[in-house]
């Protein structure tokens, strides 16, 4: 019996190392710019620092008339937003924020004051010489070398934050969440954005 020829031609040893070869480019390149994304990704870091907290709380105002006050700054590398502010488990609305993120490095290093109440109608008073239509107007120094002032509207959303950058916020705490009868407890104020975040202790100071 004769022995059937096949007349299908395989493919030339020549053609076939070359396709290995472009494959085998192809899939090391795939390979490194998935571990160079991946590199980048991991090295972008989401945090911030929270740093001269203060809660103060009127002493003789029946309603639990409070606020406090911080300073936050991105220590990361990649843009972020404060968007939580806790206390005693009751998260304040945004509308109770009052952020000031154009201060400057010395008044951002200089401890918060609270300069008096306006009344019992639930603001703190502006400093001398730091008048203006916005609602917080305070004197960081008390008229000292730094004449900057820190001031804020209510806010209405996050306070976004560039690597780098700061800001300080002032916050009223809803009526009732503290009393007078606080005064010098501890307490603690979580300030987050997104997950990270952790609370602060707090000792809580009494203002007549």
């Amino acid at each position: 019996m004769k022995t059937k020829l096949s007349k299908n031609r395989a493919l030339s040893t020549v053609l076939t190392t070359v396709i290995i070869l472009v494959a085998s480019v192809v899939l090391g390149s795939g390979v490194v710019l998935y571990g160079a994304s991946l590199f980048q990704g991991g090295t972008q870091q989401e945090s911030f620092s929270v740093s001269n907290v203060k809660v103060w709380v009127h002493t003789t105002d029946t309603n639990g008339l409070s606020w406090g006050a911080a300073g936050v700054r991105n220590t990361g590398d990649k843009v972020m937003s404060i968007d939580k502010i806790r206390i005693r488990g009751t998260d304040l609305p945004f509308s109770q924020w009052y952020t000031d993120a154009t201060v400057t490095t010395p008044v951002f290093q200089l401890a918060l004051n609270h300069t008096g109440w306006s009344g019992v109608a639930g603001k703190i008073s502006a400093s001398a010489g730091c008048s203006g239509t916005t609602t917080i107007n305070i004197d960081p120094d008390s008229g000292g070398s730094i004449t900057e002032c820190i001031q804020a509207n209510a806010g209405n959303g996050p306070v976004s934050l560039t690597p780098g950058s700061s800001a300080v916020i002032y916050f009223k705490l809803t009526n009732g969440t503290l009393s007078s009868l606080d005064s010098g407890l501890n307490t603690s104020v979580s300030i987050f954005a997104g997950q990270a975040g952790a609370p602060q202790s707090v000792t809580i100071q009494g203002k007549s």
